[in-house]
């Protein structure tokens, strides 16, 4: 029997329970006109702002429009992660 897939809104669904229980906010985005923004605002305890994008574990892939959305807010100085797994979540976090 096939192993099933685990889906983007799974992976989402953690990172939101998680990031509540460690006393912090992930909103959810949509910004109008802003194709491939990301799917998570991630607010933490100590002024930590971490813009997150969350893809499925096992064939999630990062859009190159995605890429270079990261690329700009990086060179601003923004966090930006990518979580598909707990242990993502676990780095974000720590």
């Amino acid at each position: 029997m096939p192993v099933k897939a685990v889906r983007e809104n799974v992976v989402e669904e953690e990172l939101v329970q998680r990031v509540r229980r460690a006393g912090g906010i992930a909103e959810k985005v949509t910004v109008l006109g802003a194709r491939g923004f990301f799917d998570r605002l991630v607010l933490l305890p100590g002024g930590r702002v971490i813009f997150v994008e969350c893809k499925r574990p096992r064939g999630g892939v990062i859009s190159p429009h995605q890429i270079l959305r990261h690329a700009r807010y990086e060179a601003l100085g923004a966090a930006v992660a990518v979580v598909s797994n707990s242990e993502d979540i676990d780095r974000l976090l720590s």
